[in-house]
């Protein structure tokens, strides 16, 4: 094999068993979302979670691109002060590389929330609904509906998806305005508002240990450097193929559930909607103008 060129492999392993749903549909469902998906990893290092034996294989996780990736896709190399040495991370920007990644036994695609030409200012805030397994979906609607409650008062824009599993992801654009410690700082004081509105169902708290076991964590702290969350459009090591689908705020109702969203119909999805999550790359927020609001 020529190092320039793409070789696909084992294209009929089964990936998904009960579904029926081999590598190869993953990989022909990645090269027709090319379009929608490369947009939210252009630039950005990626983490890498393979599960090259399908969603019944717990699967690893991968940062370094490894001494075999090929000459034609692009690395950034990233200093780890936690293990004190150099990074190589994948970088996505073309169907090729989106495909080789793929080909990899990579379900989801985790991009950073900056890109690397200016690794620290991220692209947009991240609010990550995490649930714990005694809540319903019904209560991470009630939990992503008080954070738009709290964006309109700060007249901040928020774009919703699911996060393809059991949570969702509340996204803030920022445009590079802004560091990783001002951006953590404002969603943790969104977070707080939050929970000061659902005390019951809710948690700031990052320790498992001290969380009540039907709290859902409000992880604002997923604004830090090399933290990431599975992108739009991204599919899920989960049953059904399900897919992080942007969503319009009027779908955020009960009933809501992320199985609807799957590698089988979010492309239909998409041609009738077009791309939902797409100003969230666009104008920032005024962080500034928002705080003020927000005391009043």
């Amino acid at each position: 094999m020529k190092k320039e060129q793409l070789h696909l492999t084992s294209l009929d392993k089964v990936y998904w068993p009960d579904e029926g749903i081999t590598k190869g549909d993953l990989i022909e469902y990645y090269k027709t979302m090319a379009p929608y998906i490369l947009p939210y990893l252009k630039n950005r290092p990626l983490s890498l979670k393979r599960n090259p034996n399908g969603i019944l294989d717990e699967g690893f996780y991968q940062k370094d691109a490894g001494e075999f990736a090929p000459d034609w896709i692009k690395t950034e190399s990233v200093y780890a002060e936690s293990s004190d040495k150099m990074v190589h991370y994948l970088v996505c920007n073309n169907v090729k590389s989106l495909l080789y990644i793929a080909n990899l036994g990579c379900i989801e695609m985790n991009p950073w929330n900056s890109v690397i030409s200016k690794p620290g200012y991220p692209d947009y805030l991240v609010m990550d609904i995490d649930p714990s397994e005694k809540n319903t979906f019904d209560e991470v609607v009630d939990v992503a509906l008080a954070v738009k409650t709290i964006l309109d008062k700060a007249n901040a824009e928020g774009y919703c998806k699911t996060s393809g599993a059991s949570g969702m992801h509340v996204y803030i654009p920022c445009n590079k305005k802004y560091s990783y410690d001002e951006v953590r700082d404002f969603a943790k004081a969104i977070a707080t508002r939050v929970h000061e509105q659902l005390p019951r169902i809710t948690t700031i708290e990052r320790s498992l240990a001290k969380r009540k076991k039907n709290e859902i964590y409000i992880d604002y702290l997923q604004n830090s450097i090399g933290q990431t969350l599975a992108s739009a459009y991204s599919v899920r090591p989960r049953p059904l193929a399900t897919v992080s689908a942007p969503l319009e705020w009027k779908e955020v109702k009960h009933g809501l559930s992320p199985a609807q969203f799957t590698l089988k119909n979010i492309h239909e999805r998409v041609k009738q909607k077009g791309d939902l999550f797409k100003a969230v790359l666009g104008k920032g927020l005024d962080m500034k103008k928002a705080l003020k609001l927000l005391e009043v």
